[in-house]
């Protein structure tokens, strides 16, 4: 048996060849050149397909699409600490900054297919995983890639960046723990080193440009 095949199985999630990628042009950490071309490709629905998670966690052959939402509330940026009860035992006990996860065929629902079916997603996840106090705007700033560990090989995270005018968000999972804001030039300073990677690229992006 594969390992963590149990832990996943049943899962379905949305995955586009590496092969693609390389086509599109492999990087590493964030990339925003040719960012809008790039995205209208991944979610081409003749580009990506389900497949079995428990599979898709072993075969770095493919990337699992993944929307990261970053929620910013003037120059702070809403953080937690990622709980035993989430979905990645990799990354328990690192603080993020990204609220997302898999793209299912639960998604596809009224014939959803494409970019339809992505943001369905989208806003699926957010809306399991925050209470917000507001209607909000989500834009993709950024793809996101990083080869230098076994999470990141099989991932592909699509960056969107939520403006908020109000900080009265809470979690409605424990997964997400220690929910709160942060200014970004602590999170880029002194608690730098505590982030998971993938919010450390998105960190260093919105503290080094105009976003």
């Amino acid at each position: 048996m594969l390992r963590g095949m149990s832990k996943y199985a049943g899962e379905q999630v949305l995955v586009v060849p590496r092969a693609l990628l390389e086509e599109i042009g492999m990087f590493e950490g964030i990339r925003t050149v040719g960012l809008e071309n790039a995205v209208v490709r991944l979610l081409d629905p003749a580009n990506h397909f389900f497949m079995d998670r428990a599979l898709a966690e072993e075969d770095s052959s493919h990337k699992q699409l993944i929307p990261y939402c970053v929620f910013r509330c003037g120059d702070r940026i809403l953080h937690y600490t990622r709980g035993k009860s989430g979905g990645e035992s990799r990354l328990h006990a690192k603080i993020s900054v990204g609220v997302g996860g898999h793209v299912n065929p639960v998604d596809t629902g009224g014939g959803k297919t494409g970019p339809d079916a992505y943001h369905a997603a989208v806003t699926r996840e957010i809306e399991e995983e925050l209470d917000l106090p507001e209607e909000h705007e989500h834009r993709i700033i950024a793809l996101l890639n990083d080869e230098s560990n076994p999470v990141g090989q099989v991932h592909l995270g699509i960056v969107h960046l939520v403006e908020l005018k109000s900080d009265a968000v809470s979690s409605r999972e424990d997964a997400l723990a220690d929910l709160g804001f942060m200014a970004l030039t602590d999170l880029n300073g002194d608690r730098f080193e505590d982030l998971e990677t993938w919010s450390r690229f998105c960190i260093r992006h919105l503290a080094q440009k105009d976003v």
